[in-house]
């Protein structure tokens, strides 16, 4: 089973995927949490601009796609936070993995800016830097989620949200 967190900078898949994975892992100790950020640090992909192009991004999301792949096949659940700007990659996992969630975290941009800690979204308005999702890289939101979650909202549990994902893979 693979679940698929999308969302963009600082929409909140790392949270939710933690959250997910610390409940999951009790019940399931054969669990893998993937985070696109570590695996551009893991393969050193995550300097300069080039890793962050259109070229880049689909290089890393192929590389996490197949990673995916490669531990669902030793039938390792797969947490995988991402920020997944490719419909072909998630039409790709649907087809590829021996069970497929995709949850979207959606929050309005306006938000985004406001709480995002790498101030990517304000480098990128400020023209002090490119290939930022959501900017100068448009993100289309995923067209068939299993689960939307709304994290537009301050002070939301994670837990719960987490939790109610996971009865929804379980059945």
């Amino acid at each position: 089973m693979v679940v698929w967190l999308i969302g963009l900078s600082a929409s909140g898949k790392t949270t939710l995927g933690n959250h997910l994975y610390n409940l999951w892992k009790p019940s399931a100790p054969n669990t893998a949490l993937v985070d696109g950020d570590a695996i551009r640090s893991i393969f050193k992909h995550d300097k300069g601009v080039d890793p962050y192009s259109i070229e880049g991004r689909r290089e890393n999301a192929d590389r996490i796609c197949d990673i995916c792949a490669w531990l669902d096949s030793q039938d390792i659940n797969v947490i995988c936070c991402i920020l997944s700007i490719f419909e072909e990659s998630r039409e790709w996992n649907r087809k590829m993995y021996s069970d497929y969630f995709e949850v979207y975290i959606s929050v309005p941009m306006e938000i985004l800016k406001k709480r995002e800690t790498k101030k990517l979204y304000e480098q990128a308005l400020n023209g002090k830097m490119k290939n930022v999702v959501g900017i100068d890289i448009p993100f289309i939101p995923p067209m068939h989620p299993d689960y939307i979650f709304d994290n537009s909202s301050d002070n939301i549990d994670f837990k719960a949200v987490a939790l109610e994902i996971l009865n929804k893979i379980k059945k």
